[in-house]
């Protein structure tokens, strides 16, 4: 059930339309509490959404009693008139839901530099707010879809107590978040500060190691809300494990549903100076076009990773680099090793391992493929 798993949230989504197929393109999800305390992340890029800069300003009080999100339009780079749709999407669903609109997050998605068709979207958000359901989590999941081709949720069950989450985001998928939206909600009774350390934490190793595209997002929000409805206050560090187990979901999820994909990538670095050394090395190779163009061509080309890591500044002995491609050592002491044609590239999941053999630590990135329907569908579609 999504953001609904929890109890406390009423949620939905409806056609607004936003977008030219006539799919849902608005969604609301309500926190009925009797808490409301919410954190939340946000995109790094410096070119940032007007939904984006409120829903900011909104979480320093670290109270959200609902969210507000569409499709069809990513209100950035619309200027102080986009600010002030921003707003009045606000304003509009806390009358409606009969809460403070500076209680009231924005999240918007879809084209840049185009401002939204605010008679459509004002007059959505009063139909939504009369189908909010406890069993609408799944309709709201399916309404912030852009090239999603399929709609994303995922639920973590604790003692008690139940975290929930829908996502969206197929494209444009690089940190700081990737192009996504997501709404977590759970009913453990947790404080912002509590719900902000759990959220940070688990977003640093699931959203924040998804490297599609290179690509980052003007939009990009991840929002914790917490109802306080079960009555329990679970322990830090298990509400944290739960934050994490619904994020790293919606992170696979993502990159399984990359735009034009054909395989999904995880690249493991271990044997690292530093995690810090192990994100970078992780990340330059899943950005490689060449490696994830010979990935896609079914090719274990190990020189192209050896290449990516060579661009880092982490710490390494380039003759003591090894590889693996599907569990086969292609590359031992920074040369040939096991042959390259032993290794099965035809199924959907390709694991590569790096071990830089330079210390104890160790990273996990994902990214996918680079594919003739990745640049078609990016060259049709406006983003």
């Amino acid at each position: 059930m999504s953001v609904t798993a929890a109890r406390g949230f009423l949620a939905c989504g409806v056609r607004a339309g936003l977008k030219e197929s006539g799919e849902p393109d608005l969604a609301l999800v309500v926190n009925r509490g009797p808490a409301r305390a919410a954190a939340g992340v946000f995109t790094s890029n410096r070119v940032q959404a007007a939904p984006v800069r409120w829903s900011r300003r909104t979480l320093a009080a670290g109270r959200i009693s609902a969210v507000v999100l569409n499709s069809g339009g990513a209100n950035a780079c619309t200027g102080p008139g986009g600010a002030d749709d921003t707003r009045l999407m606000a304003e509009r669903t806390a009358h409606e839901v009969g809460v403070d609109p500076d209680e009231v997050a924005v999240c918007s998605t879809g084209l840049i530099g185009v401002r939204l068709p605010m008679d459509r979207v004002t007059a959505g958000i009063t139909t939504a707010a009369t189908r909010l359901s406890a069993r609408g989590g799944e309709d709201a999941a399916v309404a912030i879809k852009t090239t999603d081709s399929v709609h994303k949720t995922a639920v973590s069950t604790g003692d008690g107590w139940t975290v929930g989450g829908m996502a969206k985001g197929a494209g444009m998928l690089a940190p700081g978040l990737a192009t996504m939206l997501v709404v977590l909600t759970t009913d453990a009774d947790a404080g912002a500060d509590v719900l902000d350390s759990a959220l940070r934490e688990a977003v640093r190793t699931t959203f924040d190691r998804v490297d599609s595209d290179g690509c980052m997002s003007t939009n990009d929000t991840v929002l914790l809300l917490a109802s306080g409805a079960s009555g329990v206050t679970p322990d830090p560090v298990a509400l944290t494990a739960a934050v994490h187990s619904v994020c790293q979901d919606l992170a696979r999820q993502l990159i399984a549903d990359a735009e034009g994909a054909s395989k999904e990538i995880e690249v493991a670095v271990v044997g690292a100076a530093s995690e810090a050394d192990a994100v970078e090395v992780g990340r330059s190779v899943a950005r490689n076009n060449l490696l994830k163009c010979a990935l896609h061509g079914e090719d274990p080309n190990w020189g192209r990773v050896l290449s990516a890591i060579g661009t880092t500044s982490a710490a390494f002995d380039p003759d003591r680099l090894d590889v693996a491609i599907n569990g086969v050592w292609v590359c031992r002491d920074g040369a040939e090793n096991e042959p390259r044609d032993q290794v099965d590239l035809t199924g959907r999941h390709i694991g590569i391992t790096v071990d830089l053999r330079s210390g104890d630590s160790s990273a996990v990135l994902w990214t996918n493929d680079l594919t003739a329907e990745y640049v078609h569908e990016n060259s049709a579609y406006s983003s």
